[in-house]
């Protein structure tokens, strides 16, 4: 880390005490929990100071309706540390992780909850896993404090399936303490309830990805946001980062090859009724084989048009951004004299 002079949690060079980038931006959501968060804001400061990390905290108010929003005015204006961003309305986690993404400086990026059951003691732990080689670092509950039947269960079972299907293999994929490389946080783009999902598009974008086991306190103030209301929108999520996982830039290979299995089912169908009609001299007109041939030719050509059209969607949305299709880790090269 670089020398200097730590105030307030940011980093002041020897001479001039000029600002500068800070070593690790800790990333906040909050929805109403104005009674953590003065000792959420201090266990943070205690812990980062300590360890002679310059930092900053971003708290992203996500439509709080408890004080929460006034508490991070007042402390914006007084601490160094704080960066209090109000959204205009509820949007879900997922919006204010990236709102907090997008105003982070720091050279790694750390979020947790604001709830008190992430523990900031791990956040230094995570830190040096990171610095071992990592882009992202993700947190392991092994022994949560939470309500058994509605929360342990449920996200056991989601976090098995989102292993199988997606590949990416961590325990816990809803524990929101994590740290990140800045730069892998810039090549990711967040939408519906994708925070959850954010090891698969780190793998997605070539990252290498640790996950370490950390503290999971009970909840001491207010109730949880979260139940079971939100597994059907995790379920469509799931579908979404599976296809941009195998197919985000050859989408023709799913409708492609769907399209031409059903054009050639219903092809065989019709080849074969052709032949009992003119052979046999079948009636076929009244069989429900003739309507499903017709259906997968239909289905089939359909099919093969979304893949087209799939494809000069991927192309517009590469070359409009100057997105490559690739992620460089370094470039290692001998400078010529």
């Amino acid at each position: 880390m670089r020398s200097g002079l730590v105030s307030n949690g940011i980093l002041q060079e020897d001479e001039g005490f000029s600002t500068s980038i800070p070593d690790v931006s800790v990333v906040v959501p909050i929805k109403d929990e104005v009674d953590s968060l003065p000792h959420l804001l201090e266990a943070i400061a205690s812990i980062l100071t300590a360890s002679q990390l310059s930092y900053e905290i971003i708290c992203v108010d996500d439509g709080s309706v408890d004080g929460s929003v006034k508490f991070l005015k007042e402390q914006g204006q007084i601490r160094g540390d704080l960066k209090a961003v109000i959204l205009r309305r509820n949007y879900g986690q997922t919006a204010a992780m990236a709102a907090g993404f997008n105003y982070a400086i720091g050279r790694v990026i750390v979020t947790l909850d604001a709830d008190l059951q992430n523990d900031p003691a791990d956040i230094p732990m995570m830190l040096a896993k990171l610095d071992e080689g990592y882009d992202l670092v993700s947190g392991w509950r092994e022994k949560r404090q939470d309500r058994a039947l509605t929360r342990l269960l449920p996200s056991k079972i989601a976090n098995w399936l989102i292993r199988q299907i997606t590949g990416v293999k961590i325990h816990d994929y809803g524990c929101s303490l994590k740290a990140y490389s800045t730069d892998l946080v810039r090549d990711m783009n967040l939408y519906g309830e994708l925070h959850r999902f954010l090891p698969v598009l780190a793998y997605i974008e070539g990252a290498r990805i640790a996950e370490v086991k950390v503290q999971h306190h009970s909840r001491r103030f207010g109730s949880s946001k979260y139940g079971l209301s939100r597994t059907f929108r995790v379920l469509m999520d799931l579908l979404t980062v599976v296809f941009m996982k195998k197919f985000l830039t050859r989408p023709m290979h799913v409708f492609g090859f769907l399209g031409l299995t059903s054009t050639f089912c219903g092809a065989a169908i019709a080849i074969y009724l052709t032949y009992l009609k003119i052979y046999e001299n079948q009636e076929i007109g009244n069989r429900p084989l003739l309507t499903l041939a017709v259906l997968l030719l239909v289905t089939g050509i359909q099919l093969f048009c979304f893949g087209l059209l799939a494809e000069l969607l991927m192309r517009t949305y590469h070359e409009s951004q100057s997105r490559p299709i690739y992620r460089v880790r370094e470039v290692v090269a001998k400078h010529r004299q």
